[in-house]
């Protein structure tokens, strides 16, 4: 049933998208395409050929056709899949000619980050390498690469933060390995655009979610809406005093189209909607408040589990909106469009 609300998302990216003529008869390849903002990619694009017949040809590479199957399945005959590595994404793999790379591959939670560091920092680094060498070889148009608010890593002022603001991170972390990855391959990236002539772009993507997460996803909102679908108690695990901005998932496609179509060569992006601006804390009750007012908020600090350190990103997206873009969804909408998707997914 929750493919249904992406189905729904897609087409309703689809009217929506403006610049439907700049993407007639492109080919895209995207990495990480079965994770969460990848498919809803393949799922938008693929929409954009039913209503405006654009001729779009998407590749995505994964790891696992099984999952592939499972993850697109009646548009899987619409795309062509390589299942390898990253390692192996290079001119002789890749049959067709590419018009433009989306870079999405990466791991995404924070347990991961504390039990593998290692492969963390490296698959970042050595991913995105591969991917811009590819880009690079193969003279591709554009690349965008999703790198991520953290990379600002601590900041302690609700002031708004501007693309060269840059915050504390400890090195010495084991946390750290993703920021300090991310913000490796922005330089990577920046470097092959300045060397090279690589025309790549960087979306610092913050905190991104809608239909189709995963019931048993580990971040919070999932863990928030799932509460409130159940009738439990959202429990904090920290005093809830982070805050920063969300984007709804068919919002930050559009800002990466956006990117690939208008962004300049080796710059970066905030793509958030700058209206979501909250705290762990009040999000939670801001699930309470509108989707089960029978639960409760139980603030209960715990120590050593892998948390970010509690900061605050309020992310000035005015660069991103210079290039015409503008989100769609509110926080209330990201989140009634999210339990709908979850609760029909039981």
């Amino acid at each position: 049933m929750e493919k249904s609300f992406q189905t729904e998302d897609a087409q309703q990216f689809a009217e929506r998208f403006e610049m439907v003529e700049d993407l007639r008869g492109k080919t895209f390849l995207i990495t990480g395409a079965t994770g969460l903002i990848g498919s809803v990619m393949v799922k938008c694009l693929l929409e954009l050929n039913r209503q405006k017949n654009l001729g779009i040809k998407v590749i995505v590479v994964v790891r696992s056709l099984d999952k592939a199957r499972k993850v697109f399945g009646d548009e899987y005959s619409q795309i062509e899949i390589y299942e390898m590595e990253l390692s192996e994404i290079t001119q002789e793999h890749i049959d067709s000619i590419v018009d433009y790379v989306v870079h999405l591959a990466c791991p995404t939670a924070s347990k991961y980050f504390v039990e593998h560091p290692v492969e963390t920092l490296l698959t970042a680094i050595e991913g995105t390498k591969v991917v811009l060498e590819y880009v690079r070889l193969a003279g591709i148009k554009g690349m965008v690469y999703a790198s991520s608010l953290e990379v600002y890593g601590s900041n302690h002022s609700d002031e708004w933060i501007s693309e060269d603001f840059q915050g504390y991170v400890n090195p010495t972390e084991v946390r750290s390995s993703y920021n300090i990855g991310k913000r490796a391959c922005e330089c990577l990236c920046h470097s092959y655009a300045k060397e090279y002539d690589v025309n790549v772009t960087i979306a610092r993507m913050t905190q991104t979610f809608g239909a189709g997460v995963d019931y048993n996803d580990g971040r919070v909102f999932a863990q928030f809406a799932r509460k409130a679908i159940e009738g439990s108690d959202i429990e904090l695990h920290t005093t809830g005093d982070t805050c920063r901005m969300y984007c709804y998932t068919t919002d930050a496609v559009s800002a990466m189209l956006y990117l690939l179509l208008k962004g300049k060569r080796g710059e970066a992006y905030n793509i958030a909607n700058k209206d979501s601006y909250i705290s762990i804390r009040d999000m939670a009750y801001l699930v309470k408040n509108e989707f089960n007012q029978n639960i409760n908020v139980v603030v209960s600090p715990k120590e050593n589990q892998g948390y970010a350190p509690e900061t605050k990103l309020r992310l000035e997206t005015s660069k991103v909106e210079s290039l015409g873009w503008q989100p769609e969804y509110g926080l209330k909408e990201m989140f009634t469009r999210l339990i709908q998707s979850m609760r029909n997914g039981i």
